[in-house]
């Protein structure tokens, strides 16, 4: 028999695009995929802290209330279909964004909060005080700390700019570790937590597998790290093209580098084993071996890659494209993705518990 795995969600930041992550958990959850660890950043972290913070049966009900919400002043619909009718309704959408803010997440601080000469000037355009109160309504922080997955989400320390975690397994997490996690400046406002002031993990990176792959433990891993920002494209067209292209790849973080990084050195441990059995015992035990033995974490590692792709009508805001019609279909693009990975033969086939790492990317129509 197979070894038991542990089950973990990596997700990425990315706003709007979110809910490709809730709809991926969706068939992830009706494939009786029980995560043990969740790790995210911004909005990753808010979608992490609503599934480790409620128990199984309330946990799709919840994602689902706080997509709602977030998208309750933009159900309309194109008068038109057609790529360019698309396009502009996403970018009339996401003018209203800015102009309006998102129920429930944030609204404009008025003109004279931004006033630089002030006593107590802004730290950010938006106010994120609604957030907080739906955060409050949907997270169950007791059961979060107590019995939920380990729930893991980074910040970026504004004073030191390094990258900082935010783990249930070593720390009791409340609403601000999640705010913390998202607060994407200027934008957003920095979180104070303790004394030490928090922006967006994004800033440094702006996906968490790097931690879990060096927090790993002895368990079989299996990873499902859920993208929203594709690393690869085509080469810009137009100045909108550019700013689109730049942020997929600022926002990417390297997800593949990380995972051919971490391949390299699962290499590496298999060899100083290796090496290990050829070497005289006096010379076993020495430290720099030893240093090599430890390269990469000692258990076997699935990683399965979900990426969202670039629809052809999105453009440089679809990360605060807040409509209603969007947030279905990113919702949508998740269910099918994980769908199609899961019932992909190379899946089926996969060997459990197979020292080293297996990287799957299946959900692309090519694969």
């Amino acid at each position: 028999m197979p070894k038991a795995e542990q089950n973990l969600l990596v997700l990425q930041g990315g706003g709007a695009l979110g809910a490709y992550q809730a709809g991926a958990y969706q068939t992830l959850s009706e494939s009786s995929f029980a995560p043990d660890w969740v790790a995210g950043i911004s909005i990753g972290a808010i979608n992490a802290a609503i599934i480790c913070g409620n128990p199984v049966e309330l946990r799709m009900e919840r994602l689902r209330a706080f997509w709602e919400e977030v998208t309750s002043d933009l159900t309309v619909k194109p008068f038109s279909w057609g790529t360019k009718s698309r396009r502009t309704f996403s970018e009339l959408a996401a003018a209203e964004v800015t102009i309006a803010g998102v129920p429930g997440f944030f609204r404009p601080r008025v003109p004279m909060a931004l006033w630089p000469f002030s006593a107590d000037p802004a730290l950010s355009f938006y106010d994120t005080t609604p957030l907080e109160g739906t955060l409050g309504e949907l997270i169950d922080l007791d059961y979060l700390n107590e019995e939920g997955p380990r729930l893991s989400v980074g910040a970026t320390d504004i004073e030191t700019g390094n990258f900082i975690y935010f783990d249930s397994e070593k720390m009791r997490l409340d609403l601000r570790h999640i705010m913390a996690s998202g607060a994407l400046p200027p934008g957003f406002p920095p979180v104070e937590i303790d004394g030490r002031f928090y922006w967006d993990g994004g800033l440094v990176s702006n996906t968490p597998l790097q931690y879990v792959m060096e927090n790993a433990g002895a368990d079989t891993l299996c990873i499902f790290q859920i993208d929203l920002f594709n690393a690869r494209g085509e080469v810009p067209g137009d100045i909108a093209d550019v700013q689109q292209r730049e942020k997929d790849i600022r926002f990417s973080s390297r997800t593949r580098l990380t995972t051919d990084r971490f391949k390299h050195l699962h290499d590496l441990r298999a060899a100083a084993e290796r090496l290990v059995e050829k070497l005289p015992k006096d010379m076993q035990s020495d430290p720099d071996l030893a240093l090599l033995r430890n390269a990469s974490p000692a258990c076997p590692i699935t990683l399965v890659h979900l990426i969202h792709r670039k629809e052809g009508f999105e453009s440089n805001s679809k990360d605060y494209e807040f409509s209603r019609l969007s947030m279905t279909e990113h919702w949508a693009a998740g269910v099918d993705d994980v769908k199609r990975t899961l019932a992909h033969r190379k899946w089926k086939s996969r060997e459990i518990g197979k020292d080293g790492l297996q990287v799957f990317d299946l959900s692309s129509s090519n694969a």
